[in-house]
């Protein structure tokens, strides 16, 4: 940042790479900004048309509902005015057949219901049920006794009340659907500005497309044919021309000082041949040079060697032809290999040596033409082997520069027997706990929600787990018990521990009225991760009730 601070203020401080770079990476920020912004407007779209229809369609069908609802109460009316039941038959037909038609308009306005109008949608289709099935009633007493036992049915307070609760659902449902469309008319502002956005993006990505190129033509390709030509004015012979852009200091800056020393070696090397100079000093300084890095090799060596057999598992190094290149200790006594076995040795003689030691069952031929082929195929992989004497290895396979093969491979038998006592540990006490007479519940003490309830729980609450777990006590229970649930869950975050059973008398949503004895237990505290709070449940309303 403080180069390009720098170079805005007029200071060529920045390399090519770093000005192309810097360019890239603002028209990649610019891009995904584009691309967020362009998934962003997909989605609002594609929400604003789900609301503008689902609620454009809700709204029809609440006038069609209407509709129907006040033929119905039409044809009712003919119903009572009637004088025999000749009369009454054509207003009977019409008021049955509008009660299909209103069974099927509710049926279809279940499709556009969503979250905001669920609740309500359940009350009003239960008041249609109780219509239609009322009207039918109706028209059946005018039938089958006389159109005055179906006037005495239909005209009373009741009916007039179920009319006044439709009428209350259908505004109260058209309130829903007026509020719907409004948030589609917002979610359709919000796609104007977001389409907005996307040009402004896309405008700044062009622009940062047309930087990159000028920055590159100006400070890379001109420069770049100046070197050129330098370079063949100096290869056809001309060391004393100028080397031009010696004053930059990005990557041109040294090319162009690379092309002047290489100018001023030529330059040395006419000198040289113009002295006729020998070449014993040359070759004494390349006897040296090649001294210096025969040591450097030598070190390296042993650094990687010391390196290898430091690690705390064991490693071996394969050539493509599955010769062994180099193994560490912990490899050799990991498979209690001979000291005959060295670098140089073939994978083949150790699996020789594993089945002679009784550490190998396996068939040689089989397994060697499988680990050819994944370093032929240069794949890593990673597995897990059982010796013979009970030992679990665990083998990560990567493939070198080469087409050699590297293997670490490290015994985890201790790890695998700790999994499994945990695992059967684990078993154990979920069986247990799953079979006390007590009921067991658990609960995260950061929100209050249940996690955990048992077989015994959810018989005394009267709900399944699955409606349980992830809800809290106001979710479950009504005020009054919830209040007193989290006022005892205070209780113990404050005590810390409630070994001693309390007994309070709650209100159950499923059995009533219970009395309860509970014991309350905290595990963990409030800085960790599984902070919980666990209850221990009596139900004492039979004893209670038998002992009264």
């Amino acid at each position: 940042m403080k180069k390009i601070v720098r170079f805005i203020r007029g200071a060529d401080t920045l390399s090519v790479a770093e000005k192309v770079y810097s360019i890239a990476g603002f028209l990649a920020i610019v891009t995904t900004f584009l691309l967020v912004m362009s998934i962003q407007t997909v989605r609002l779209q594609t929400t604003y048309r789900h609301m503008h229809a689902s609620s454009a369609e809700a709204a029809i069908n609440v006038g069609r509902i209407n509709a129907l609802i006040y033929a119905i109460v039409m044809e009712s009316r003919g119903i009572y005015i009637s004088a025999d039941r000749g009369a009454l038959k054509p207003f009977a037909d019409g008021l049955l057949r509008r009660n299909r038609e209103l069974a099927e308009a509710v049926k279809a306005m279940e499709q556009t219901v969503g979250d905001d109008d669920a609740a309500l949608f359940a009350s009003f289709r239960q008041r249609i049920v109780q219509f239609i099935d009322f009207r039918r009633e109706l028209v059946r007493r005018g039938v089958e006794i006389s159109p005055a036992a179906a006037r005495e049915w239909g005209d009373n307070d009741a009916n007039r009340t179920l009319r006044n609760k439709l009428n209350s659902d259908l505004e109260a449902l058209e309130r829903i659907y007026r509020e719907r469309a409004r948030q589609a008319d917002d979610l359709a502002n919000e796609n104007h500005y977001a389409a907005a956005y996307l040009f402004a993006l896309g405008l700044a990505a062009l622009l940062l497309a047309g930087l990159n190129v000028v920055v590159v033509r100006a400070s890379v390709v001109g420069a770049l044919a100046e070197i050129t030509q330098a370079t063949d004015r100096i290869a056809d012979g001309d060391v004393k021309s100028q080397v031009p852009h010696l004053g930059r200091h990005d990557e041109i800056g040294h090319l162009a000082r690379a092309v002047q020393h290489f100018r001023d070696a030529v330059a040395r090397i006419f000198e040289l041949e113009e002295l006729e100079l020998g070449t014993a000093q040359a070759r004494d300084a390349a006897m040296t040079e090649r001294d210096k890095f025969n040591d450097k090799y030598q070190a390296k060596k042993w650094q990687l060697s010391a390196a290898i057999n430091s690690m705390p598992q064991g490693l071996i190094m394969l050539d493509a032809k599955a010769a062994v290149v180099a193994m560490n200790g912990n490899y050799r006594q990991i498979y209690n290999l001979a000291e005959t076995i060295q670098a140089g040795s073939t994978l083949e003689e150790i699996l020789q040596h594993r089945v002679t030691s009784g550490l190998f069952s396996g068939d040689i031929t089989k397994f060697l033409a499988a680990v050819l082929d994944r370093i032929a195929r240069r794949e890593p992989a990673t597995s897990e082997i059982n010796l013979n004497d009970g030992r679990t290895i665990k083998i990560y396979e990567r493939p070198m520069d080469g087409g050699g093969w590297v293997s670490v491979q490290e015994d985890v038998t201790e790890q695998r027997q700790r999994q499994r006592i945990l695992e059967r540990m684990e078993r154990f006490l979920a069986t247990i706990i799953e079979n006390v007479a007590e009921g067991i519940i658990a609960k995260d003490a950061r929100n209050l929600r249940y996690v955990f309830v048992n077989k015994a729980a959810e018989k005394m609450i009267g709900m399944s787990r699955s409606e349980i777990i992830g809800k809290t006590a106001r979710e479950l229970f009504s005020p009054e018990t919830a209040e007193l649930i989290e006022r005892r869950d205070r209780q113990l975050l404050a005590q810390n521990q409630q070994l001693e059973p309390v007994v309070d008398v709650i209100d159950n949503p499923t059995r009533g009225r219970r009395v309860i004895s509970a014991r309350r237990v905290q595990i963990g505290g409030a800085g960790e991760e599984s902070h919980t709070f666990v209850t221990m449940i009596e139900d004492r309303t039979e004893t209670m009730v038998a002992a009264a």
